[in-house]
């Protein structure tokens, strides 16, 4: 074999004339793509002009962990101008283009994670096998970012599969498994990876009839298709995302709709566009976000600690939600109720669960395998790991953890997952308390991806890394907190729910209020937040935080709980519900919502978010964004709470909030914490 020497690229021809290059981006673990990467990817490409022509060429990665995960998100952060942005882009689709006019076949072999410009570069590839694994994932996921795919994505799916399916794809960034791209038509073959070289050597030699549209993917691109189909798709995407807010896909569906795909004229316009996104503000705080959220993914990331064992007490909707997610992560978990009927309500949303995000019969059977019913709790003696997650009541978690300590491993790690309890009003032993932590999970558990991580007073740090690195193992995201009461996300949520119920009494609808609140770009209005939530629940943690902080509840909350309408579970709270769907009043065409509703709500979050700052809940502005984003959705698109202090400007949102504590009372007195907060 003949190899080249480059920084990045390994290029090498075997025997058989074939010509493999790996990708092995150099001092980073992941592969993605940017400038030098590209320029040395043309110059590569260019070379078999002038030397002798392989018999085929396949891209393939050196990472254990993927193909190539997209563009280097640290080269945004340098680019101020048009210009930049543009050559980058251009480069780019020049770079595929070219991948994609030369005269021998040449395929994409992919293992593991192949998203954004990692997959327009297989697109641009004349084949893309796959190897069949659950960590092989394929998707376009730019808008996640602010952006829309811009090294000739929008253009060569919807050539490769139709628009209809390739714009489901582009607009929502959705990530598919390589037997849905297979089913989808985006990779031409789905292979054991003992198989993948006998694979790849045959589509090179045999050079096998490329995939071809049937009758209603080609219609999809015709000009009167893409016009129906495009008011559909954008009605879709209407009920989802605020173009205010995320304008990038439907920006790349208005392109879609007016250019087509036919046209290389397309290159163009999908490059200009992009160009102009990247340079967003929008675009800054997104990629702030990812940042935040790989600050996150980091953490615990140097700790050994590898449980097989798992033991969860009390198989309510978290608890049995909690023991479900450990196992279909791989985990062996016993779930502990008296009660069998919970138990079996836990196994049954179990099974949806698996059956959903495990699709293959062995593999759902596998993880119903490992998540063991346990009434008598036979499991506490073997887990590494016990959660609790009984009634959030002080005196029964208390009771749960005083048997712990005489039944459980000595070394075992002990987690309750109480939402608002701190870790010493369980009056423990000291050896129990050293090994306590808070593993506070958020509801629905499958979607919702943070986790906060308490520390007590008498914990050992040992044990919080633990923790830490059993929340990436499960695949959610750690968030340190000390214990406070309400830790930090319901602490911050709270003065925000309270408040909506306050405006709700003076008068104003819910659904003029909730509208603000997605206006601002809230994912959820409060109240429809509340009735989600369970009222019940609300009120719980409002009595209980105002306890220490101070604060009344509003008596309209009290007095729905005290009616049985505790939100959409019970099909009645501030709002009716039928069939679990939210049934909103016909709005008033001529009520005005007083100008102020927005302050009142957001800033009651971010005044108690300055509290938690200097209160040192957390170890840092950057933290506590990263928890109300993951935590509650605050919009992404804002950066995170202090994120918007430092945009808005420090002294002119404590302006307003001193004005609305004049307007409304003294539960906007801005806490000490902002002074501090000015200094730096």
């Amino acid at each position: 074999m003949d190899a080249g020497i480059n920084q990045h690229w390994r290029c090498e021809r075997d025997g058989d004339n074939i010509v493999w290059l790996t990708l092995d981006k150099k001092k980073t673990s992941t592969n993605t793509i940017n400038m030098e990467v590209l320029e040395e990817l043309l110059t590569i490409l260019q070379s078999f002009q002038s030397g002798s022509q392989p018999l085929g060429l396949v891209i393939q990665s050196a990472k254990k962990n993927g193909f190539i995960a997209g563009a280097d998100i640290e080269q945004f952060k340098t680019i101020e101008t048009h210009d930049a942005a543009f050559n980058l882009i251009r480069q780019g689709q020049l770079v595929f283009n070219h991948l994609a006019e030369l005269s021998f076949p040449t395929v994409a072999l992919i293992h593991g994670f192949c998203l954004g410009g990692g997959l327009e570069l297989a697109l641009a590839c004349r084949y893309r096998i796959t190897i069949d694994d659950p960590k092989t994932k394929l998707g376009l996921p730019e808008v996640t970012l602010g952006i829309h795919p811009g090294w000739g994505g929008t253009i060569r799916l919807p050539r490769l599969i139709g628009g209809l399916k390739a714009m489901d794809l582009i607009v929502s960034g959705r990530i598919i498994t390589a037997k849905s791209a297979y089913k989808m038509g985006v990779v031409d073959a789905v292979v054991a990876k003992r198989q993948s070289l006998l694979a790849v050597r045959h589509y090179l030699k045999n050079s096998p009839k490329e995939r071809t549209l049937n009758f209603v993917e080609q219609i999809s691109n015709w000009s009167i298709s893409r016009r129906l189909l495009g008011r559909w798709i954008e009605k879709k995407l209407a009920a989802k995302v605020n173009r205010a807010h995320y304008p990038a896909p439907y920006i790349a569906l208005e392109h879609w709709i007016e250019q087509g795909v036919e046209n290389d004229a397309a290159f163009m316009v999908e490059a200009k566009s992009i160009t102009q996104l990247m340079l967003s503000e929008t675009v800054r705080n997104m990629v702030r976000v990812f940042d935040l959220k790989d600050t996150l993914k980091g953490l615990g990331r140097e700790v050994s600690f590898n449980p097989r064992y798992v033991h969860v007490i009390g198989a309510g909707v978290m608890g049995g939600d909690i023991a479900a997610w450990c196992a279909l992560k791989g985990f062996y978990v016993t779930l502990q109720d008296k009660n069998e009927k919970a138990i079996a309500n836990s196994l049954s949303r179990a099974l949806a669960l698996f059956t959903k995000h495990l699709k293959e019969p062995h593999l759902i059977m596998a993880a119903k395998d490992r998540l063991i019913p346990d009434v008598l709790g036979n499991g506490v003696r073997r887990a590494e790991l016990i959660i609790e997650a009984v009634v959030e009541k002080v005196e029964i978690k208390a009771a749960v953890f005083a048997v712990l300590a005489k039944e459980a491993r000595k070394d075992a790690l002990l987690a309750t997952n109480t939402s608002t309890i701190p870790l010493k009003e369980l009056s423990l032993d000291l050896d129990v308390q050293r090994r306590l932590i808070g593993l506070h999970f958020f509801n629905p558990v499958a979607k919702m991806p943070l986790v906060e991580v308490i520390t007590g007073d008498e914990t050992e740090p040992s044990f919080v890394d633990q923790g830490m690195a059993f929340v990436r193992l499960i695949e959610k995201l750690p968030l340190p907190v000390k214990s406070s009461p309400g830790f930090l996300v319901n602490r911050i949520l709270m003065p925000y729910l309270m408040e909506s119920i306050v405006l709700l009494e003076s008068g104003i609808p819910d659904y003029a209020i909730d509208q603000a609140a997605l206006d601002f770009g809230m994912p959820m209005g409060p109240i429809e937040l509340a009735d989600t939530v369970g009222l019940d629940v609300c009120l719980y943690a409002g009595e209980s935080l105002s306890r220490y902080f101070g604060g009344s509840i509003p008596q309209k909350l009290r007095t729905l709980v005290e009616q049985g309408h505790l939100g959409r579970k019970t099909g009645q709270g501030f709002y009716q519900y039928k069939a679990g769907k939210i049934i909103k009043p016909k709005a008033d065409p001529n009520f005005r919502v007083p100008e102020d509703v927005i302050d009142r709500l957001i800033l009651s979050m971010i005044n108690e978010a300055v509290a938690c700052l200097r209160e040192k809940i957390v170890s840092s502005p950057d933290l506590l964004d990263a928890g109300m984003i993951f935590g509650t959705g605050f919009p992404p698109f804002r950066g995170g709470p202090m994120h918007y202090v430092l945009e808005q400007g420090e002294s002119l949102l404590l302006q307003r909030l001193n004005l609305l504590a004049q307007r409304h009372g003294k539960r906007f007195l801005a806490d000490s914490g902002w002074a501090s907060l000015a200094a730096s």
